[in-house]
């Protein structure tokens, strides 16, 4: 393994950005650390799985368990449904950037009522 100060790496950085890439071991010493320089593979997430959060992704990018990712999932659904019953969002048809930028810099509009308190 190829190691380097901070102050070396900053110099040559397009290069042992390559040689990294190219599956040379290349590490920067901070500290009393030594971090490698490593290649990762990255995917691009389509806009129907946004709502579907993979568990691989989470413990990869947060280090996140199941547990905290199944709590964060019953959390984010209760609230994306509280929101859904107060009206809370916006519809836009055939959303383009003018009609989204249009849509936030308007008032929101007033909540509806909670099913239970128009029954009263």
């Amino acid at each position: 393994m190829t190691t380097l100060t901070i102050t070396d790496a900053k110099k040559n950085l397009g290069k042992w950005l390559s040689a990294a890439v190219h599956g040379e071991d290349v590490g920067i010493i901070s500290g009393a650390a030594i971090v490698a320089l490593k290649p990762v593979k990255v995917r691009i997430a389509h806009p129907v799985e946004i709502r579907e959060i993979d568990y691989e992704y989470a413990r990869q990018e947060y280090g996140v368990t199941k547990t905290e990712l199944n709590r964060f999932k019953k959390r984010s659904e209760a609230d994306y449904q509280k929101a859904k019953r107060e009206g809370a969002f916006i519809r836009i048809e055939n959303p383009t950037l003018e009609k989204i930028e249009e849509a936030l810099n308007r008032p929101p509009p007033s909540p509806k009522r909670a099913a239970r308190a128009a029954k009263k």
